[in-house]
């Protein structure tokens, strides 16, 4: 009867702990990366919701303008970490979503 108990206890616990990493996790930052080297002629603002795919940071080029980094997640935009004029480089991570995906 203790060693059941025992083990619900235990197993009750183990789900408390897993529930909360995954609340966590489910609302963590995620880092933008830029994918492209070059001058930034626009940013995203914080506070803008974001879905996979929105461009974030644009560069230019002899072309105009080009995304050089896009949102890998739906949510919330919570730091922008370039500003227009600073040079980045493809890896830097420029922009940080609060993820809304679960």
């Amino acid at each position: 009867m203790m060693l059941h108990r025992r083990s619900v206890l235990i197993v009750t616990l183990l789900l408390i702990a897993a529930i909360g990493i995954w609340t966590v996790s489910a609302n963590a930052l995620v880092d933008q990366k830029a994918v492209l080297n070059g001058k930034v002629v626009s940013v995203v603002a914080v506070g803008t919701v974001v879905r996979e795919g929105d461009t974030l940071v644009k560069i230019e080029t002899i072309t105009g303008g080009v995304p050089a980094a896009r949102a890998t997640t739906d949510g919330s935009v919570k730091e922008v970490l370039v500003k227009t004029g600073d040079n980045i480089r493809s890896g830097d991570v420029v922009v940080r979503v609060q993820s809304t995906r679960q």
